[in-house]
């Protein structure tokens, strides 16, 4: 205690901790007296030379207390170890501090020049592991663990630029954000009533299945993991809406392909499916990989674009395979579809359709020229089964070889 100077005593009496304050970066002499508070400014004390330094500290975590018989308690503790310095000095201060009263058996720990804590000394400890009790929770308990574990780290800011940025410029990126898919979304869908006629429903029916399947999942992610859309993230919605447009025309053409050989239209949606739904595959998962990618190897408000570019991609994928072609099938049964309405997209006269009848055969629609229908007829060709190219060969070799 005659390190306690009258200049000492004067500073800690002349100590107010509610207005206690330190300069960033500051460097306190461990080898002379400290006076000082503790974090919440409730308190001030006098602080001796440092006798042990947090470098000695080897390991510090939180648990809760053990009774005698090794069953564990409701008091949570933080627990220390030190290195062989540390467990040397440790001892010698527990047993200098055990014998004397309060509050001169206290020994406090300080990081940035603030008491964090300042436990009273219990028992003489030697074996290197201590253990630090009061009013803690888990929460309190792990903070205090992380700060003697970690101490302050060795981090400095310096301002590269500053700007004031409106309250309002959020919500004004959000509106804009939203005006810029609806726009979109428009005229998504007045490009399918122009190209496909009565096929818009169908188009509009499943964006309107992807808009509700998204916000759901959406909404489940911010209510269990606390996600937030951000305009990253809008983006990455807003192009969403492309991909699954992309799903429908392939399939949609692919059913015109169909048609144009001359298949009615439930046919043609059964074939046409087979043959799209690879694609789709392909496409949708060529997308998912790219958004995994960007998720994995990007931060910030790239990882929330592919987020949402992943998440609608999948929902495209469950759209396309249990709503869009179910529908279709369903429409193909009706009247105004199977009977090739001008207005339902699948008019054979529009499509200028040729039949396949067999042999490598084909009935050409007589109001094509002949040059067209020549055209058409080589590429039904192409599209022929494996056994009827195998029966087009075997036919070819008999009327070479005259039946022989």
């Amino acid at each position: 205690m005659n390190w306690i100077t009258p200049e000492i005593q004067k500073e800690f009496d002349e100590l107010d901790c509610s207005t206690a304050f330190r300069e960033p970066g500051q460097i306190d002499d461990p080898t002379i007296p400290l006076v000082t508070c503790d974090r919440n400014g409730l308190s001030k004390f006098i602080l001796g030379p440092v006798e042990l330094d947090g470098a000695n500290i080897s390991d510090a975590s939180n648990g809760t207390v053990q009774s005698s018989t090794g069953a564990s308690t409701n008091t949570w503790a933080v627990n220390l170890d030190f290195d062989d310095v540390g467990t040397a000095a440790f001892s010698t201060v527990t047993k200098r501090l055990f014998p004397l009263e309060l509050p001169r058996n206290q020994f406090a720990i300080t990081l940035d020049g603030f008491v964090i804590t300042a436990p009273t000394t219990q028992a003489v400890i030697t074996n290197g592991s201590a253990q630090i009790t009061g009013s803690f929770d888990r929460d309190s308990s792990k903070v205090l663990a992380d700060q003697l574990k970690y101490g302050s780290l060795p981090i400095g800011f310096e301002v590269q630029s500053q700007e004031n940025i409106s309250a309002t410029l959020g919500q004004d990126q959000l509106t804009s954000g939203l005006l810029a898919g609806l726009i979109g979304l428009i005229l998504v869908v007045i490009y399918s009533a122009f190209q496909y006629r009565g096929l818009a429903i169908v188009t509009i029916g499943s964006l309107l299945v992807a808009a509700v399947l998204v916000y759901l999942l959406i909404a489940f992610l911010s209510w269990r993991q606390g996600y937030r859309l951000s305009m990253a993230g809008v983006a990455g919605l807003i192009v969403s809406i492309g991909v699954t447009v992309d799903s429908f025309i392939v399939y949609f053409e692919r059913v015109r392909d169909e048609i144009r050989e001359g298949r009615n239209l439930e046919v043609a949606v059964e074939n046409a499916w087979r043959r799209s739904i690879r694609t789709i595959l392909a496409s949708d998962a060529v997308s998912f990989i790219a958004a995994a990618t960007l998720f994995i190897l990007t931060v910030g408000n790239v990882r929330g674009f592919a987020f949402t570019l992943g998440l609608t991609t999948i929902v495209d994928l469950i759209v396309v395979m249990l709503f869009t072609h179910p529908l279709l099938q369903l429409l193909a049964r009706t009247k105004f579809f199977s009977s090739g309405h001008p207005w339902s997209g699948f008019d054979s006269k529009a499509l200028k359709a040729s039949g396949y009848v067999g042999r490598g055969q084909f009935r050409v629609a007589p109001s094509l020229p002949q040059g067209k229908a020549l055209k058409v007829s080589k590429e039904a060709a192409t599209r022929q089964t494996i056994a009827e190219r195998k029966a087009q060969a075997a036919q070819e070799e008999a009327d070479r070889t005259g039946g022989r």
